[in-house]
């Protein structure tokens, strides 16, 4: 007789519990978001009149992208999350006869212009590899990456004001550079169909204080980058394309010590270069200098 009583007990608690749950999940949903929209779009809000061009750019970007796309219904694939430095570059390749976001097969094509297909990573290039050989398989791909050869950082203050800092960072970035990204698709440029292009670029990277970084202890974290100015291109078609950056003459053999010097460049760079020639098979190792690797030439 005490079962059927206890057995109800635990049963009414835990389906008052369940409905205690619900409602709060849907009363603090709508705060979340709204919360949510206002971190990511707090740096729109900054009031420095020196910023209308960069105001004009994210209007002209903004009509670009709610425009209807020529012979393309799917349009809208890819850019929920864009942000302002991916969707200046897609516009910039597109121009006035490209196409954006465009299906092949299981994958999107940011820009196709030409017959040429140009994907923009403004990120790393970890995990690209069977959409870069997917996509050349069919027709020329372009890989585009940008590289801050100068940039101003923008820091939100902690409160509500809208006040801001500016800096410029004293980071330096080079075309060169690219090779950082290259270490993690040495081999795809071996096929005939495939190229990546360096942007050497000025950008502004938004950036606001958030306490709950670094385990608690508070932190910077990114909200955005834009483009500020294009200073420079150059196209990576072939293996061989690499040694373009060089600036001096290498010996046969030569070390990573070797490279850097040729490049003007820090050994970390003339290490992912060597490493990515190697995979490319225009250099093999042959020997040991001390610590250092001898690299030679392989017939072309």
């Amino acid at each position: 007789t005490l079962v059927n009583p206890c057995l109800s007990t635990v049963l009414n608690g835990w389906f008052t519990f369940c409905i205690m749950i619900s409602c709060f999940s849907i009363y603090s949903a709508p705060a979340k978001n709204v919360a949510c929209r206002a971190k990511n779009f707090a740096y729109t809000d900054l009031a420095n009149p020196r910023r209308s061009f960069h105001a004009q750019a994210d209007r002209k970007v903004s009509q670009a992208k709610h425009a209807p796309c020529r012979d393309n219904v799917l349009s809208g694939i890819g850019t929920l999350n864009e942000g302002h430095l991916h969707a200046s570059l897609k516009h910039l390749y597109a121009g006035d006869q490209g196409q954006l976001e465009v299906p092949f097969g299981k994958f999107v094509a940011d820009v196709v212009r030409d017959g040429v297909i140009f994907e923009i990573q403004t990120s790393s290039f970890s995990g690209l590899g069977r959409k870069m050989l997917a996509l050349a398989e069919q027709q020329p791909v372009v890989l585009v990456h940008p590289i801050a050869h100068s940039k101003t950082l923008i820091k939100l203050k902690k409160d509500d004001s809208g006040e801001f800092t500016r800096r410029r960072s004293p980071k330096r970035g080079a075309l060169a550079h690219i090779v950082s990204e290259l270490v993690y698709i040495p081999t795809l440029l071996k096929h005939p169909n495939f190229s990546v292009e360096a942007v050497l670029i000025e950008e502004e990277e938004v950036r606001s204080f958030d306490a709950k970084a670094r385990r608690g202890r508070g932190g910077w974290r990114g909200q955005g980058r834009q483009l500020v100015k294009v200073l420079d291109q150059a196209r990576i078609s072939t293996p061989y394309s690499l040694l373009d950056f060089l600036l001096e003459d290498l010996p046969d053999p030569f070390t990573t010590k070797d490279l850097s010097a040729a490049l003007d460049q820090p050994q970390e760079i003339a290490q992912q270069m060597a490493y990515c020639l190697r995979h490319m098979d225009v250099v093999d190792v042959c020997g040991k200098t001390g610590n250092l690797l001898n690299y030679k030439f392989l017939t072309e």
